[in-house]
């Protein structure tokens, strides 16, 4: 067997590729586990600007690896270990400060469906499906995916999908707000790769900024929030890249933002 997970690195974007095409890329616990240290590695690396998440193969991922759970003698206690370093990627990846993007080549169903909508933003290629799937299998939801569908679609319609788990083509995962953008199947890892490429050269802490305030709106009164904004853009303003966006402005030129 290969690495589960493959780290490659494009300049300031680091490209993490979940590498169990044979099993439409499911997640067990070495898959997780491995995940989990990528991500680790693009946290703590300061060169990294941004990542992208993507699947080997025909597929994004499947979903947790049924075989798996159905071969133990108690899946209850499978289930519990599994969860830790499951929920450990979803939190590495909402703490991060770097924008995480998951590039969809194929089907993304429960954990996968999960993985996708815990990114900052996601991107699908035109073929690729959405399903929760939990339920249909006996199991509740996870992966976060009660916290962020709801959050994104509004509570009925999350609770219809985790129900009935209807499979979403990706132009109307795109108009749920599911993802940003639809790719053309041919050529998507090139396109995903250049679509992201646009965030791993941005304003990096601009976009780390950008990111916790958004974290912290939920729970924050107006002016609260105010206040993180205000100490937000003035700690932005003592930015290289805050000085290249207003000369590249001045200049009518494009920036070229360096992260610092």
């Amino acid at each position: 067997m290969g690495n589960p997970i493959l780290s490659e690195r494009d300049g300031g974007l680091a490209v993490v590729t979940l590498n169990r095409p044979e099993a439409y890329n499911a997640i067990d616990e070495g898959m997780i586990g491995a995940l989990l240290e990528a991500l680790i590695g693009c946290d703590q690396d300061r060169t990294v600007r941004a990542v992208m998440i993507t699947g080997a193969g025909k597929a994004f991922c499947a979903g947790g690896d049924l075989k798996a759970m159905r071969a133990t003698v108690d899946a209850a206690t499978f289930l519990k270990r599994l969860t830790v370093p499951v929920h450990a990627c979803i939190a590495t990846i909402a703490r991060m400060d770097k924008p995480v993007i998951a590039a969809v080549n194929g089907p993304a169903g429960g954990v996968g469906f999960s993985l996708a909508i815990a990114c900052d933003l996601a991107v699908a290629a035109e073929s690729a499906v959405f399903t929760l799937a939990y339920t249909r299998a006996g199991l509740a939801p996870d992966g976060g995916s009660t916290f962020y569908l709801p959050r994104i679609v509004g509570p009925k319609r999350a609770y219809e999908m985790m129900a009935l788990n209807p499979v979403l083509p990706a132009t109307q995962a795109k108009a749920e707000g599911l993802v940003a953008a639809v790719l053309p199947d041919a050529g998507f890892a090139a396109a995903a790769r250049d679509w992201t490429m646009q965030l791993a050269e941005g304003p990096t802490l601009a976009l780390a900024a950008a990111k916790r305030l958004l974290a912290a709106s939920p729970d924050s009164s107006l002016e609260t929030q105010m206040e993180h904004e205000r100490r937000a853009i003035s700690a932005a303003a003592a930015t290289a890249d805050f000085h290249e966006g207003v000369a590249a402005f001045a200049e009518k030129r494009a920036p070229k933002f360096s992260g610092h």
